[in-house]
């Protein structure tokens, strides 16, 4: 089984307060790859964040406020109701929801949990293939996790936008070197 993570496509990371460079493309990317059938399971992981989180800047943290609980910006593209598989479009089973505690930066989608508090690693699949939004921050812990964990897993590059184009190109080189398989 191939499970597809999408991780943090939202409106804030593709025209928001933390918009990414080819955050558009790759979305559009990620729904041609879900249409072609390439994947038995797709699961979408959200940002999602009080007004108190600590990452914020203007709470002591780095980054603009972004992906606040039940705001605009914390939605997922709409372009995902392009999906032609209804199981592969975003809904309450396969939404998985990270960085709900304050005071934690939660970069990585492993452990985010969906409505019922499952989270993605307890998720049986032969292979993950990881993409979405940002290269270099959460698309990368998330492939790291997974991989520190045993699994086996890909990224699929074309489906993946970026907050600094050096800092992608550097992590496209570690994961690279890692061994992590490019699709």
């Amino acid at each position: 089984m191939k499970t597809l993570v999408v991780v943090d496509c939202q409106k804030d990371f593709i025209d928001g307060s933390l918009a990414c460079i080819k955050s558009k493309e790759a979305v559009n990317n990620i729904v041609k790859k879900i249409n072609s059938g390439a994947f038995d399971k797709v699961v979408y992981s959200m940002d999602y964040h009080s007004p108190e989180n600590k990452s914020f800047e203007i709470n002591g943290g780095i980054w603009p406020v972004h992906c606040v609980a039940g705001e605009e910006g914390s939605l997922l593209s709409e372009e995902f109701s392009k999906i032609e598989n209804e199981n592969h479009r975003p809904n309450e089973d396969n939404i998985y929801k990270k960085g709900l505690d304050d005071e934690v930066e939660e970069y990585s989608a492993y452990y985010a949990k969906n409505y019922k508090g499952e989270s993605i690693d307890e998720i049986i699949s032969d292979e993950f293939i990881v993409c979405g939004l940002a290269s270099e921050y959460c698309v990368r812990e998330t492939i790291l996790e997974l991989e520190k964990n045993g699994k086996n897993v890909s990224f699929y590059v074309e489906g993946t936008g970026y907050v600094n184009e050096k800092d992608h190109l550097d992590n496209l080189k570690e994961l690279k070197n890692r061994g992590i398989e490019f699709i």
